[in-house]
């Protein structure tokens, strides 16, 4: 047999289309050709492939070797196609029965000595591989990413060490020498380590009172107060209150893990937790590059975006928060190809009233301008305020409570709240407040008498945009669920009023 076939997958964005791997060997010179729009990654695997079957002892055939990796107008990138062109070099070489090939994938990068390396995307090639027609389920992976890919319940993977143990699953009928199946680790091996406790915070009962509004809703959070009051204390402890992950939005947020640095079993149902510095560039935070990869809004997915010192980012790369804080994804677009990314994270910024700082300052005195306040105020601009949710004023902690020990709520108490508010508003309407349409928003919203009056004087005296004004009505809705309130009242109303404060009053 000079014609070996198998099957692997590619990555394109979050998809990943099937890959024919057809290698076929002819009388002539030696040579060997790669073709199938091969990345430099691919085109270097001729390389690791002739050395690793040469270090497993395997005769590498002095005859013309070419690879096809169909469809041919998909690009192929990284090392991920090594084990199936050395797989089906071996098979057409008849080194390697072939009769078994069919019923695989495989994906895994070669080293010289033919050990099999981790590769990137294990988890989303998995998911596609499951959500195909046919009934081929089983795949041959590096161990290092075996554990991500057990996480798809019907899949079976099968994970080695070295091209080696791949070949003897093939050749031997020996049960020791067959791969054996691997198994998602139970969920008590699995246990997330315990987050920041909110107890840690001392005094800023205000602040956390809102966080506890943001986390029962998904809300997005703006806190604004001078340096050292405990900001990024406060978001650093904010995943440790929201409600716990269900499987189907671990596995969205692990496959997006997957597609950079791979996703560890140990992380499996924590909320990611993302903190980019303000030098990050607009590709780093919504993706891209060739090709294009997520960027932190795409990590944070089902997490939380932290971006402290929100003026001090450029402009241009804050603005390019704006669709994705609505839409909950992010299209990349390229001349040679499109992705799209999940990016449904909760944005927690935080900020400085002003350049010094000390604006509002109980006791130190603000050295700004007017002009210099406004003019890095305006470093946001209108239209991302506009839809961050809640703009809370964080004060400086009085220096008596500092000296006390703390003794605030814990995080498990709060997260016990959120949990079962978070219960109710999938039982009411299938999804959290903040998620609520405008349609949705007049059915589920809907504020009483004094309520809506209430309303209506603030967004006339505050000149709110109809953004705005559903935003609010979102947050009194999460307040009312808090007070398990079936009705939004004038006091839920004008709670949610205080957390949309112009930052010109911080």
């Amino acid at each position: 047999m000079t014609l070996a076939v198998l099957k692997s997958r590619a990555l394109a964005g979050m998809q990943a289309p099937a890959v024919t791997v057809e290698v076929h060997l002819a009388n002539g010179l030696p040579s060997f050709t790669i073709v199938g729009l091969p990345e430099t990654e691919v085109k270097e695997s001729k390389d690791r492939v002739r050395a690793a079957l040469q270090n497993a002892r395997f005769e590498f055939p002095s005859r013309r070797i070419t690879v096809n990796l169909a469809p041919a107008d998909l690009p192929k990138e990284s090392g991920r196609f090594d084990l199936p062109i050395a797989l089906g070099i071996l098979a057409a070489s008849g080194q390697m029965p072939s009769d078994e090939l069919d019923q695989y994938e495989f994906a895994g990068e070669l080293s010289l000595s033919g050990e099999l390396r981790p590769i990137r995307g294990a988890l989303a090639m998995t998911f596609a591989m499951t959500a195909g027609c046919g009934e081929r389920h089983a795949f041959i992976l590096p161990r290092g990413n075996a554990d991500e890919a057990a996480l798809v319940g019907d899949a079976r993977i099968f994970p080695a060490d070295s091209l080696l143990q791949v070949c003897a699953h093939f050749s031997s009928r020996q049960p020791e020498t067959r791969l054996l199946r691997h198994t998602a680790l139970p969920s008590q091996q699995r246990r997330p380590p315990p987050y920041l406790d909110f107890s840690d915070v001392k005094g800023q009962m205000q602040a956390k009172r809102a966080l506890e509004v943001a986390a029962a809703g998904s809300h997005s959070v703006l806190l604004v107060g001078p340096p050292g009051t405990g900001k990024s204390m406060l978001a650093a402890r904010f995943p440790g209150i929201l409600p716990p992950m269900s499987d189907r939005e671990a596995l969205e947020s692990a496959a997006v893990q997957s597609l950079t640095s791979g996703f560890s079993g140990t992380r499996w149902k924590i909320r990611p937790y993302r903190a980019p510095h303000h030098t990050a560039s607009g590709v780093a935070l919504v993706g891209g590059g060739s090709p294009p990869r997520p960027g932190e809004i795409s990590l944070a997915h089902r997490g939380v975006l932290f971006l402290d010192e929100l003026p001090e980012f450029d402009r241009r790369v804050l603005e390019v928060l704006r669709e994705p804080l609505e839409s909950g994804h992010i299209t990349i677009s390229r001349a040679a190809r499109q992705a799209d990314f999940p990016a449904q994270f909760q944005l927690i910024a935080a900020m400085n009233p002003c350049p010094c700082g000390y604006l509002g300052h109980a006791v130190k005195q603000c050295r700004c301008t007017p002009d210099q306040i406004l003019r890095y105020q305006n470093k946001i601009s209108g239209p991302l305020i506009d839809r961050i949710d809640m703009q809370i004023q964080v004060a400086a902690v009085p220096h008596d409570q500092l000296l006390r020990q703390a003794d605030g709520e814990s995080s498990a108490a709060i997260a016990a709240r959120v949990a079962q508010v978070h219960a109710a508003q999938l039982t009411r309407q299938g999804k959290q407040n903040n998620g609520l349409s405008a349609s949705e928003i007049d059915c589920y919203c809907k504020p009483d008498d004094a309520g809506e009056k209430l309303l209506s004087g603030a967004m006339a005296h505050l000149h709110w945009s109809a953004r705005a004004y559903h935003r609010v009505l979102k947050v009194a809705r999460t307040i009312a669920d808090l007070a398990a309130a079936d009705t939004i009242g004038a006091a839920h109303v004008a709670e949610a009023i205080q957390y949309r404060r112009a930052l010109q009053d911080a």
